[in-house]
């Protein structure tokens, strides 16, 4: 095996990202870089080419299990990359919209304000807080009959959400929560933390204003 201190200098990735800059780098150097060291019997070059291999034909869908399938990369080595990708991607997203707080999720959704009818809004967010998209889940009366739990988190699973905020208008113009928004909320909340995808807030929303469940600590 070889780590970087056994490569010959004009062989170390350091070294030349140091002399060179790291545009210098190839994908396989960059990820020597990353990964600091092979196992016995595949040294840290041929190690770093596989793992550039992989992510090459299967970068869309790349996971910690599929790391792992090669020989020489354990879960902390594989959770390394994955959060080196995801750290560059964020940075790399153009002004992406970040939801910090119940007002924000009003200013964003506030066209719905002056719908004549109810309709029931999801906002998928990542680690980041930024949003990843905003669905209309359905149109009419807000009722835990009609608002499944299935359909609300079944979108937000195939967005790799790491959070979620629901929203509804009130055409009335009232913003204190019937009995059924806070059974609604509350069954959301208990399904959320069954799959691993947190319910930030409940909004309600209409042109007086909006009530927040978490502001108000009923989440």
């Amino acid at each position: 095996m070889k780590a970087f201190k056994e490569l010959d200098r004009h062989e170390k990735p350091r070294e030349k990202l140091l002399e060179k800059g790291v545009k210098s780098l190839k994908n396989e150097e960059l990820l020597a870089i990353v990964l600091g060291s092979g196992i016995p019997g595949k040294d840290i070059r041929k190690l770093s080419r596989e793992v550039a291999l992989l992510l090459e034909r299967e970068f869309d869908t790349l996971s910690v299990e599929k790391l792992c399938t090669i020989h020489g990369l354990g879960i902390a080595k594989a959770s390394q990359i994955l959060a080196s990708l995801e750290f560059s991607q964020r940075l790399l997203t153009p002004n992406p919209r970040r939801i910090i707080s119940a007002k924000m999720v009003y200013e964003a959704l506030y066209d719905f304000t002056s719908k004549r009818q109810e309709y029931f809004l999801m906002m998928t967010l990542d680690g980041a807080s930024h949003i990843i998209k905003i669905r209309t889940v359905f149109i009419g009366t807000l009722t835990q009959s009609i608002v499944h739990p299935r359909e609300v988190f079944a979108d937000a699973i195939a967005d790799r959400a790491a959070g979620i905020i629901v929203a509804h208008n009130h055409p009335s113009g009232a913003l204190k929560p019937s009995h059924e928004d806070i059974r609604v909320t509350k069954r959301l909340k208990e399904v959320g933390t069954l799959v691993g995808i947190d319910l930030l807030d409940h909004v309600i929303i209409s042109h007086k204003g909006y009530y927040s469940f978490s502001d108000e600590g009923q989440l």
